[in-house]
């Protein structure tokens, strides 16, 4: 009985380390991300300025990219994946602020069409964070559909634009991301232990968290939702189905762009350190 106490204990003491060093790792890999929400808070408590708050946030943004590769947090390869992830985010913010999903209410030089091109730093953390976290937890995928998964992310991307003037069909593209990673696994390491999840969950769980760093960049006023003009309010709910949506494309794009071969990007059942998965479960959401 106190060796099934003490053994108990050693595992709690064990679980709590490794969440304890998960967290680091995640922290690690956010760090461009909390750069970025940092600078864009504190440039609300400057003083009055001849430059734009917007201007400011840009010319910080690039500085903050060219740190992050003197530093070492990216390599030449991601800062050139995030690059293109900033591109594809000042598309999409383009087409979004036109239809009046959010604004960015201030006035700025480097504004086009009533974006700041700072904008497009926003999917650029995300990319980031991405590429930081697959090198820093060494991520591996089992059974990885990578066709079925761009295409139905393909899908995704284009529903946020065409649900303006068709049916919105998220919860349809939803149903068929689950189906097209149904059986895919990522494994990870924290510390020297291997781990795995399915990948439409880490989907949801990254979409989370980027619902709850959207509620911290509209209160730094780095957008504002038509509800957020009169006053700062929570991001709504819904706005977290559709973070888990979206991110399936930064993911695409990171594993397309970024991936030096196959062996680093899809691995075999049980090549990770991790066991075998399950047998593949057969064929049976910033936003709108």
């Amino acid at each position: 009985m106190r060796n099934e106490k003490r053994s108990l204990a050693s595992g709690l003491r064990h679980g709590c380390a490794q969440l304890v060093r998960f967290g680091v790792v995640q922290a690690r890999a956010c760090a461009f991300a909390v750069a970025l929400l940092a600078g864009i808070g504190a440039s609300r408590l400057l003083p009055p300025l001849p430059v734009a708050r917007y201007d400011l946030v840009l010319v910080y943004g690039v500085l903050l990219t060219l740190l992050a590769r003197r530093v070492g947090w990216e390599t030449r390869r991601d800062t050139a994946v995030i690059a293109v992830c900033h591109v594809i985010g000042l598309l999409f913010e383009l087409i979004k602020v036109r239809m009046g999903s959010w604004s960015y209410p201030e006035d700025a030089l480097t504004k086009i069409g009533g974006v700041p091109l700072y904008g497009g730093f926003m999917y650029a953390a995300v990319a980031s964070y991405v590429c930081r976290a697959r090198r820093l937890m060494r991520l591996r995928y089992t059974r990885y559909r990578a066709a079925a998964t761009t295409l139905v992310a393909a899908a995704v991307y284009l529903n946020f634009f065409t649900h303006h003037w068709i049916p919105d069909l998220r919860w349809p593209l939803a149903v068929a991301m689950i189906a097209a990673t149904a059986g895919t696994w990522v494994g990870f390491s924290v510390g020297a232990h291997r781990y795995r999840m399915p990948l439409a969950v880490s989907f949801v769980l990254i979409g989370f968290f980027l619902w709850v760093a959207e509620n911290a960049a509209t209160y730094a006023g780095a957008w504002s939702y038509p509800q957020q003009l009169g006053g700062w309010q929570p991001v709504p709910l819904t706005k977290f189905g559709a973070w888990s949506l979206l991110i399936s494309v930064t993911f695409v794009l990171v594993e397309h762009l970024g991936a030096t071969g196959p062996k680093r990007r899809v691995g075999r059942p049980g090549t990770d350190g991790c066991p075998p998965p399950a047998p593949p479960v057969s064929d049976s959401f910033k936003t709108g």
